[in-house]
């Protein structure tokens, strides 16, 4: 009788997170993300392929659930990488400026609106 069949692709989360098993609240699944400039020496091999997909997209953002169905992982496991990578000042989150901001008094006119309509 053999034993269980084992899947040579299948890695447990914690092994592809270095043990750590949360990410950073403010990573969500749109969270978008840019590389910034720093070496990928001593990165895991999993850390590299995320980094490795900005390479690809030509200085553009990517958003989290974008880099989970590249390297086909689950999103809490890519949560977790990138807070990681985050945190080492390889990636970063774009902030909006505050005069991108809607104003209060617009939005509350805005809801105002809305509710008329309802």
């Amino acid at each position: 009788m053999s034993g269980p069949r084992r899947d040579p692709d299948l890695v447990r989360p914690y092994v592809r997170t270095d043990g750590r098993v949360r990410a950073d609240p403010a990573v969500r699944l749109e969270t978008v993300l840019l590389a910034a400039s720093g070496s990928s020496e001593g990165l895991s091999a999993d850390a590299r392929r995320v980094m490795g997909l900005f390479t690809h997209a030509g200085g553009g953002g990517l958003a989290v659930a974008d880099i989970a169905a590249a390297l086909e992982f689950p999103p809490s496991t890519v949560r977790i990488l990138v807070s990681s990578l985050i945190d080492e000042g390889l990636l970063t989150r774009p902030v909006a400026a505050d005069d991108d901001q809607p104003q209060t008094d617009l939005l509350q006119e805005v809801l105002r609106g809305l509710r008329a309509l309802v």
